[in-house]
């Protein structure tokens, strides 16, 4: 019997792993004007998983050069890494944790 903060998951074990890039993605999609969808991604990235025998306690850590930014579109991709956006020169990385 497992209690409320603890869930059982078949093969789950608690850890740390490292994001494997070759193996992984961040990508994203967005509406471009309310017509069409823009797909692109970030081509460097790195982060860590842990995983904690209480799965509520287990945690994402990822960051993300901002600079890897790419839609496949220059003259989009270099717009987005101005200082209208993410102003890669001041802002090189963006972490996510949860």
């Amino acid at each position: 019997m497992t209690s409320m903060t603890e869930t059982a998951i078949p093969g789950y074990v608690a850890g740390t792993w490292t994001i494997d890039p070759v193996h992984s993605d961040v990508s994203f999609t967005v509406k471009h004007m309310m017509v069409s969808k823009v797909r692109g991604h970030f081509r460097t990235f790195s982060g860590t998983l842990v995983t904690s025998p209480d799965i509520n306690q287990s945690s994402v850590t990822a960051e993300i050069d901002l600079a890897s930014f790419n839609t496949n579109n220059e003259q989009r991709d270099a717009h987005i890494r101005s200082k209208d956006f993410f102003e890669v020169e001041t802002h090189p990385t963006m972490t996510f944790r949860s």
